[in-house]
C-alpha cells in the first residue's frame, strides 16, 4: 500500500515553488495550523482548497490529487486503455477516419447513445469507455453527411457522446482530455438546434470552470445562464426541463459561492434552487441534469462541507432524518447511482473531519455499493481512506482491504 497523500504533493510542490507553508496559507485564505494539517495529512482538504492550492502554486488540481491513478484499479479494470482512442476520435471530430463499414441507421446509434448515458448518470465508467470510441465514430459519420432534421438530431446525439467522454476524462483524471471533451458538447450542441442542450454545454464548461478555481469566470457564466433559461420560455411560462436545467445552474452557483468563502451568496442560491424545486413534482433527470428536492439537499451539506462547516452538515442530516423516522436522511430511491454515491462520499469526509471515523468508513462502503467505479477513481475516496487507514491503530482489515480496493 501506497503512503503517498495529497498532502506530501502539496509539500513536495510548495517546495519547488520555494514557498514557505505561512506564504503559501496566506495565498489560499488558510491557517498556518491547517495547512500543516493538510500537508502531514492529518486532514484532508477540500475540493475548493485544493483548487485555490493549485492555482497558487501553478499547477492543475491533478498535480496534487494525483491523477490519473495508474494502480490496481487500472490492473483489474483496464479503463484507461481506452484513452487514446478517445483522443484520436476527438482530434479528428471533423475529419474523422474512414470506417471500414457504413455506419448504422440513426435511431440504432441514438438508442445506444442513449443506454450509453444513463450508464453515465449511474457511473458505470468501465463498462462505458470501450464502447464510446466506436459510436462516436459512427454519429460523426452521421452528423457530417445527414441533412436537416436528421443531422440536427445526429449533432445532438453526437453532444451527448461528448458530455460521457467529459466524464469518463474528468473522474479518470484526464482534465485536458476532459477539456477538449467540453469543448466538443459546444461545437456540437451549436449545431443540434436546441437551445437548452447549447445551455448545458455551457454549463458544463463552467463546471470545469469551478474545479479549476477560477471562479469570476464560472459565476459569469453560471448567472448569463439563468437569465437566458428565463429568457428562452414563452412568456415567462417555463417548461419542467427548463425549470430542471435552470436548478441545476443555481446549484453550481451555490457550490461556486460556497467554495469561494461566500457562505451567505451560497445560501441565497440554495433558496432560489429549492424554489424551482418545489414546482416540479419530483426529483428529475432533463438533459441529464439531476435535479429535484433530493438534489437540493445534497448541494446543501455539500455547501456546508465546502464551506468547512461539517458541524452543520452532519446536523442537517440528523435533521432531516428526523422527518423520516430515522437517526439520519436516507435518500430516497431512484436517485441516480453517480450523484447518490457522490453524496456519499462527502459525507465520509465530514464524518472524518468531525472525529467519527467509523462513520466515514460507513459511507465509503456505501458508495461504493451505489457506484463502484465512480467510488474507485474519486479522489476524495482516496484521501478518506488514506487517512483513515493511518489514524487507525487496531490495523482493521476491512478498512484496510477497502484502502487497498481503492487503490491507496
Amino acid at each position: 500500500m501506497s503512503s503517498g497523500h495529497i498532502g506530501l504533493r502539496i509539500r513536495e510542490v510548495r517546495k519547488i515553488r520555494q514557498m514557505t507553508v505561512r506564504q503559501l496559507a496566506g495565498k489560499i485564505r488558510v491557517s498556518v495550523s491547517t495547512l500543516e494539517k493538510y500537508e502531514s495529512g492529518d486532514r484532508n482538504p477540500p475540493p475548493g482548497v485544493v483548487a485555490q492550492i493549485a492555482r497558487a502554486l501553478r499547477v492543475g488540481p491533478d498535480r496534487l490529487t494525483g491523477q490519473p491513478y495508474w494502480n490496481g484499479a487500472e490492473t483489474a479494470e483496464q479503463v484507461q486503455a481506452v484513452i487514446p482512442e478517445l483522443r484520436r476520435v476527438l482530434l479528428t471530430y471533423d475529419n474523422p477516419d474512414d470506417l471500414l463499414v457504413e455506419p448504422r441507421p440513426l435511431p440504432v446509434l441514438a438508442a445506444e447513445m442513449d443506454h450509453i448515458a444513463q450508464m453515465r448518470q449511474d457511473g458505470q465508467y468501465v463498462p462505458m469507455g470501450p464502447l464510446l470510441p466506436g459510436l462516436l465514430a459512427e454519429l460523426t459519420h452521421v452528423a457530417l453527411t445527414a441533412r436537416g432534421r436528421d443531422q440536427e438530431q445526429a449533432y445532438w446525439w453526437l453532444a451527448r457522446g461528448y458530455r460521457a467522454t467529459n466524464s469518463l476524462a474528468h473522474k479518470l483524471g484526464y482534465h485536458d482530455l476532459s477539456l477538449t471533451a467540453i469543448e466538443r458538447v459546444r461545437w456540437a450542441a451549436q449545431r443540434s438546434g436546441d437551445n437548452l442542450m447549447m445551455v448545458t454545454a455551457a454549463y458544463l464548461k463552467a463546471g470545469a470552470m469551478v474545479r479549476m478555481g477560477t471562479y469570476a469566470s464560472a459565476r459569469r457564466v453560471l448567472e448569463a445562464l439563468v437569465d437566458e433559461v428565463e429568457r428562452l420560455a414563452p412568456e415567462a411560462s417555463m417548461s419542467d426541463a427548463q425549470i430542471a436545467i435552470q436548478g441545476a445552474v443555481l446549484l453550481k452557483l451555490a457550490i461556486l459561492e460556497a467554495r469561494d468563502g461566500h457562505p451567505d451568496r451560497a445560501t441565497d442560491r440554495l433558496a432560489e434552487a429549492r424554489a424551482a424545486a418545489g414546482m416540479l413534482r419530483a426529483d428529475t433527470t432533463h438533459y441529464e441534469m439531476s435535479f429535484g428536492p433530493t438534489n437540493v439537499r445534497i448541494h446543501e451539506v455539500a455547501a456546508l462541507i465546502d464551506t468547512g462547516d461539517t458541524e452543520q452538515a452532519l446536523a442537517r442530516l440528523r435533521e432531516w432524518g428526523a422527518e423520516q423516522d430515522r437517526d439520519e436522511w436516507q435518500l430516497p430511491a431512484g436517485i441516480v447511482a453517480e450523484r447518490a454515491s457522490h453524496h456519499h462520499i462527502d459525507v465520509a469526509a465530514a464524518r472524518l473531519a468531525e472525529g467519527d471515523r467509523a462513520g466515514a468508513h460507513r459511507d465509503l462502503l456505501e458508495a461504493r455499493r451505489l457506484s463502484p467505479n465512480h467510488s474507485r477513481f474519486h479522489p476524495t475516496v482516496r484521501n478518506t481512506a488514506a487517512t483513515l487507514v493511518r489514524l487507525d491503530r487496531s490495523q482493521d482489515d476491512a478498512l484496510v482491504g477497502f484502502a487497498k480496493w481503492a487503490g491507496v
